[in-house]
C-alpha cells in the first residue's frame, strides 16, 4: 500500500538525517526508548486518555481540553503525545499528562504494540492529525476517537477523486469537532456526518494565556507613561525593515521586538539597523532600560505576556511563508497589524473582518496606518475594542466538546 510505503520511506530519511542534523536526531533518541518509557509508566489497571498532537502550536490547542478533564474527571491518566521534536522538547515535562512521549511512527507492528501497552479508553487527535494505522486499529478495537479543532478546504486530498484511502480514515473518528461551517459542508459532501461546528479551542488557550499573564517589572519600567508603545512579535528581516524606519523616525514611539529566531546574527541584523537607544532583555536593569527607546526580548516564552504592554502589535511573517500567531495579541484589545500573506490563516481573515486588524504590504501602507493610529484614538480603541471583542466571542470550544462526549 503506498501509505505504508510512504511510512517506510520517511523513516528511513529521518534514520539517514539522524547523524548530521539535531531535530532528526531527538526525534530517534525519542523513539529507541518510547516503548520501554511506557511499560514503565502506564500503570495497570488506570483508564487512560491519549492526546496526539504535532507539535507544539497544536499542543496549545488541545491543551485546554486536557486541563478541562483533568478537572472534571481526575480519575481519568493523561497520555500525551508528539510527533515533532520541536513540541516533544519543548513540553516533555508538562505536568498536566502523566505520560508525555513521541508517537511511534505510524507502521502497522508499531500501532498496535503501542495500542497493547497503552490501552486508552479514548483517544483526541489535534488539528491535522490523520495517521491512518492508527485511527484504523483505534476503530477495529473500539476504542472512541475523536477529531478536536481540525479544519477542511476543498484543496485537501480527502476531497479530490483519487483520495478514497484517505476519505474513508475520517470514518474511523467517532466525531469531528471543527472549526468552521464550511469544514462541516465539504465532509458531508462525502459522507462524513458526524461532526459538529464547535470553533477552536485556541481561542480558550489565548484567554487562559492572558489569565496567567507573567507580570514582567523590566517591561513596565521600560514602557513607563508612554502611550504609544509597539509589540512586534515573532518578527522577521522583512519585518523589521519596515516597522524600524518607522520607529527610527518618531521619537514619541517605544519598540519592543520579540524576533521569531533569536541567535546572535539576527540581533546584530537588528541592532544594526537601529538609529535610537536600545537595550537588550537579557541584559536590561533598573537603570539602562529607562535609557531605551528599544527593548530586545532576546529570550523565549515571554511574548504573550509581553502584548499586554503595548498600545499597538505587529505579527511577524506575513513576508515570507505566512504569518505568526495573532489571537495571543487580540486577546489583549489592542489593534493587530500584519503583512500580506495571511490569507490560509482563518483567524487573521476573520480579524480583518472584524476590523480588529489591518494588513499591510509596504512601508507606505504601515506608515499611513500607524499615523493614524497616533492621530485619532477613536480609530485606536475601537480596532483595539474589535479585536479583543472577536476573541471572546468565538471562546467556549472546550465546553462544548466536553458536553459531547461520553466519560
Amino acid at each position: 500500500m503506498l501509505y505504508n510505503l510512504a511510512i517506510v520511506i520517511y523513516d528511513f530519511i529521518v534514520h539517514l538525517a539522524a547523524p548530521f542534523s539535531r531535530k532528526p536526531r531527538k526525534m530517534m533518541k525519542g523513539h529507541w526508548v518510547v516503548y520501554e518509557l511506557l511499560r514503565q509508566q502506564v500503570e495497570k489497571g488506570e483508564q487512560y486518555i491519549w492526546f496526539h498532537a504535532a507539535s507544539l502550536g497544536e499542543f496549545e490547542q488541545g491543551r485546554p481540553l486536557i486541563e478541562m478533564i483533568r478537572a472534571k474527571y481526575p480519575a481519568y491518566k493523561i497520555l500525551l503525545t508528539f510527533f515533532s521534536p520541536s513540541g516533544y522538547e519543548v513540553r516533555k515535562h508538562y505536568r498536566g499528562a502523566d505520560i508525555v512521549c513521541y508517537l511511534p511512527f505510524d507502521k502497522p507492528r508499531n500501532v498496535r504494540k503501542f495500542l497493547d501497552i497503552t490501552n486508552p479508553c479514548m483517544a483526541f487527535f489535534i488539528k491535522y492529525e490523520f495517521w491512518k494505522n492508527y485511527l484504523d486499529e483505534l476503530h477495529k478495537r473500539r476504542i472512541p476517537v475523536y477529531s478536536v479543532s481540525s479544519i477542511f478546504r476543498r484543496d485537501q486530498v480527502f476531497f479530490k477523486w483519487y483520495g478514497g484511502t484517505y476519505r474513508n480514515v475520517l470514518k474511523d473518528f467517532d466525531h469531528l469537532f471543527v472549526q468552521n461551517e464550511a469544514s462541516k459542508r465539504y465532509l458531508s459532501k462525502i459522507g462524513i456526518l458526524r461532526v459538529t461546528v464547535v470553533e477552536d479551542t485556541r481561542f480558550d488557550r489565548v484567554l487562559q494565556i492572558r489569565e496567567e499573564a507573567k507580570d514582567l517589572p523590566l517591561v513596565e519600567k521600560f514602557k513607563g507613561n508612554n502611550a504609544f508603545t509597539f509589540v512586534a512579535g515573532s518578527s522577521w528581516g522583512p519585518d523589521e525593515d519596515l516597522f524600524l524606519e518607522y520607529f527610527n523616525n518618531h521619537p514619541e514611539m517605544k519598540l519592543i521586538i520579540a524576533p521569531h529566531v533569536i541567535d546572535e546574527n539576527h540581533l546584530v541584523e537588528i541592532i544594526g539597523k537601529l538609529k535610537r537607544p536600545y537595550v537588550r532583555y537579557t541584559r536590561a536593569d533598573e537603570k539602562n532600560v529607562l535609557k531605551a527607546d528599544c527593548l530586545i526580548i532576546d529570550c523565549f516564552g515571554l511574548l504573550s505576556s509581553i502584548y499586554r504592554y503595548g498600545e499597538i502589535a505587529y505579527i511577524g511573517g506575513g513576508f515570507g511563508v505566512g504569518i505568526h500567531n495573532t489571537l495571543e495579541a487580540a486577546v489583549y484589545g489592542i489593534p493587530v497589524i500584519f503583512g500580506p500573506k495571511y490569507q490560509k490563516f482563518m483567524e487573521a481573515v476573520e480579524l480583518l473582518e472584524a476590523k480588529g486588524a489591518y494588513s499591510i504590504k509596504d512601508y507606505e501602507e504601515l506608515k499611513s496606518l500607524l499615523d493614524r493610529f497616533q492621530t485619532d484614538k477613536d480609530f485606536l480603541d475601537e480596532t483595539g475594542k474589535n479585536a479583543g471583542y472577536y476573541v471572546t466571542s468565538k471562546s467556549g470550544a472546550t465546553e462544548k466538546i466536553m458536553n459531547m462526549i461520553n466519560f
